[in-house]
């Protein structure tokens, strides 16, 4: 009878277990003008194609928000291997995205002690695609943590992982070095080679918006370009009761 483990159950260097320890980072400049920003603006900048799954939400008690460039780690459903190394790849003011494969089911890849080294370390916060744990002792560091929910079952310290290489968090690809800004109302993820053509023309839109805005709370507006899209359209439009 065959008394060693199968060969199956080895990790193995290589994809899904690797370490990259430089990544590109947003210069803090640049993550104060992402700040000027609500977050389904940037949303909207982006053809609406890069805001995170709403089930994705800040877990504190009191509401935080996020903005700064991603160090992305991906762990095996239930282990957080890889998320304890990421506390000594991580720059201080980056946030940690941790892809868990959504699981919503059993165990957190996250809790309050490493959410207290992660302070310590000067990151930013947290957001997993995937459940959290220790939340009213982590509301005690105020400690951002975005999340798919809680449970009070722990993680698995084994591996397989990666840490800096592309993610998917939320249903968007990320990619270390990546912006996120997340808030109340959201979370949305800038690719990097983007930053500064969307903040320039996030900039350049913001008073014809905030004009916009005040006239329709005055009640000023007109709804004339939806009947022009329909006619432009050929929809038909029936008087009749």
């Amino acid at each position: 009878m065959a008394s060693s483990k199968p060969r199956s159950a080895d990790l193995h260097p290589g994809p899904g277990f690797r370490v990259r320890v430089e990544y590109p980072r947003l210069d803090a400049r640049s993550c104060e003008r992402f700040l000027k920003f609500e977050v389904p603006d940037i949303s909207d900048a982006l053809n609406r194609l890069y805001a995170l799954d709403s089930a994705i939400r800040c877990q504190n008690a009191r509401p935080l928000s996020l903005c700064g460039s991603v160090c992305t780690v991906r762990v095996f459903p239930g282990d957080n291997l890889m998320v304890h190394k990421a506390l000594e790849i991580a720059k201080p003011g980056d946030i940690i995205v941790v892809d868990a494969f959504g699981e919503r089911s059993t165990n957190a890849v996250l809790g309050d002690l490493i959410c207290a080294k992660a302070q310590h370390c000067g990151i930013a916060g947290f957001i997993v695609d995937g459940l959290v744990r220790d939340m009213p002792a982590i509301d005690a560091l105020n400690f951002p943590v975005f999340a798919r929910g809680r449970t009070a079952v722990g993680p698995l310290h084994r591996g397989p992982g990666e840490i800096n290489y592309p993610v998917s968090c939320g249903g968007v690809v990320v990619n270390p070095g990546d912006v996120v800004v997340a808030d109340e109302a959201g979370i949305v993820i800038v690719p990097l080679a983007h930053v500064e053509e969307l903040l320039q023309r996030l900039e350049a839109h913001r008073e014809q918006l905030a004009s916009y805005l005040a006239a329709v709370m005055q009640g000023d507006f007109s709804n004339e370009w939806v009947s022009e899209m329909l006619l432009a359209s050929k929809c038909p439009v029936t008087y009749e009761g």
